[in-house]
């Protein structure tokens, strides 16, 4: 049983595994009391796709919105846990859902709490999949893996399926011990307004928390 607020987001600690290539996660030292300075504080150095983070669509099209754009409200209000398995997830994936689903969609596919190394091998979506999402009503997918095309795809279809059917993207979710079911989803990825994407604290409320005001039902 949960109790909430229920966090979903990957802690971060130095060595946090990132997509390869990336810049590696660190907080170096600034100043320090135990130095003579007043306080103690750090320099932050990252990728914007540490861990449990949003892509913006200008991360995958030029022509597509930096993050600054991307209504807050994408992010917060009524979602669906989903248990998907892989190494492809298909539209049939769908079956025995209802045709209207919440406009979040957060897919569990059992990886770990705690990645150790970076997973090589996760579940991708299929474009269909994301295409029958989107006319299910879903304008956000969310799934645990680091990303929902292949390690290799250089096409990166599923993004594209995304782009196409309007839909947006939340990656890297912990949802380990997550049982499928409504929630609902609040997500405050950090305000970097001209990039592709950003870090994000993610947190499961019961449904019915967030008023449709703060929502924006139906968006």
């Amino acid at each position: 049983m949960l109790t909430f607020p229920h966090d979903i987001t990957r802690r971060l600690s130095p060595g946090h595994p990132n997509w390869p290539g990336d810049a590696p996660f660190r907080v170096d030292p600034g100043a320090r009391i135990a130095g003579g300075d007043s306080v103690n504080t750090g320099v932050l150095h990252t990728s914007t796709h540490t861990g449990t983070h949003v892509d913006a669509p200008w991360h995958y099209d030029d022509a597509g919105e930096r993050l600054g754009e991307v209504p807050l409200t994408v992010y917060i209000g009524r979602c669906r846990v989903l248990t998907v398995a892989g190494p492809l997830v298909e539209a049939s994936a769908l079956n025995g859902l209802p045709a209207h689903l919440p406009p979040r969609l957060l897919l569990r596919s059992g990886q770990p709490a705690v990645w150790a190394v970076f997973p090589e091998a996760f579940a991708a979506l299929a474009p269909a999949f994301v295409q029958d999402a989107a006319r299910r009503g879903v304008r956000l997918l969310g799934t645990d893996a680091p990303s929902v095309d292949p390690l290799t795809s250089k096409t990166l279809d599923a993004h594209h399926a995304c782009r196409a059917a309007g839909v947006f993207l939340l990656e890297g979710l912990n949802l380990s011990g997550v049982p499928d079911g409504e929630y609902d989803l609040v997500c405050l990825p950090l305000p970097l307004t001209d990039t592709d994407g950003a870090p994000a604290r993610a947190v499961l409320l019961p449904a019915g928390s967030v008023p449709d005001q703060l929502s924006g039902a139906g968006t």
